[in-house]
């Protein structure tokens, strides 16, 4: 397990920068902050375990909110920190893995949200996932939220569709493709996924997240529709982006339509 998590954390060291750029400008980022923007103010103390080299991080620091980044990658954090005295935007950064971020961020620091956004992409164990989600909600404060996104299965056949439409004919890939078929989640490195991967079938989030203290506000599907199509949409004119965005923001939560999307967000409040 510590061989995958050293593994993690140096694909992540190679690539700050273009996971920076990765999101930006993209669905996945505006409809995950219209997401935000309903439950986090100016002034709320929001902890972003797993928040890579800080797009997020900055985005919540710029509206008001309190933000301190936690990550694996030690070259996540410097770029941060680089990043926050570049924007003057001020973000505190902690480096660390997630499953033990309630052992790291000590003292009596209650955070009104947190954000896991990156852990459960990569912890392969059940127990690990477990962990990394209690130590998260032991630095929630009672009635804050907690916002957790996974890779799901299908999300893998959606993002071959856009960008490798070959990768059906790939022996590699074969696998992978069968388990997809099956409704099964992938644990490991089937196929060619970008590091060590955990992709959830979508329908175990809920039983999965209904172990822990939380009242269920929201599972949606963070590009919503938009994946299958998505460069052709972000091509289109201002106004018309605008009103694809409005139509996945109201369709974002339908459950028949969660598999559009690559990544899944489950929304819970602590009880």
């Amino acid at each position: 397990m510590e061989e995958n998590i050293k593994i993690v954390q140096d694909f992540y060291n190679e690539n700050s920068l273009s996971e920076w750029n990765r999101i930006t400008g993209r669905p996945e980022f505006l409809l995950t902050c219209r997401m935000f923007d309903r439950y986090i103010k100016p002034g709320d103390k929001v902890l972003d375990i797993g928040g890579g080299p800080g797009r997020y991080s900055f985005y919540l620091a710029e509206k008001g909110g309190d933000v301190t980044l936690f990550d694996l990658s030690p070259e996540n954090v410097k770029f941060a920190d680089e990043k926050s005295t570049e924007l003057n935007l001020p973000v505190r950064t902690v480096c660390g893995d997630a499953r033990t971020a309630d052992k790291i961020i000590t003292g009596q620091v209650q955070f009104d949200h947190v954000l896991l956004m990156g852990p459960m992409y990569h912890l392969l164990e059940e127990t690990d996932r477990v962990t990394a989600v209690n130590a998260a909600l032991n630095l929630l404060k009672p009635g804050g939220i907690i916002y957790v996104s996974f890779i799901s299965t299908f999300g893998g056949i959606v993002f071959g569709m856009k960008t490798c439409p070959d990768f059906v004919a790939w022996e590699t890939d074969k696998e992978f493709i069968e388990q997809v078929v099956s409704r099964k989640s992938l644990r490991g490195d089937k196929g060619n996924t970008f590091t060590i991967t955990y992709m959830i079938e979508k329908d175990e989030i809920l039983p999965f997240m209904a172990q822990f203290p939380l009242e269920k506000l929201h599972l949606f599907g963070q590009e919503s529709i938009t994946s299958p199509c998505e460069n052709n949409i972000m091509s289109q004119p201002k106004e018309i982006i605008k009103l694809w965005l409005d139509l996945c923001e109201k369709l974002w939560e339908r459950e028949d339509l969660l598999s559009w999307s690559e990544h899944l967000m489950y929304v819970g409040r602590k009880i």
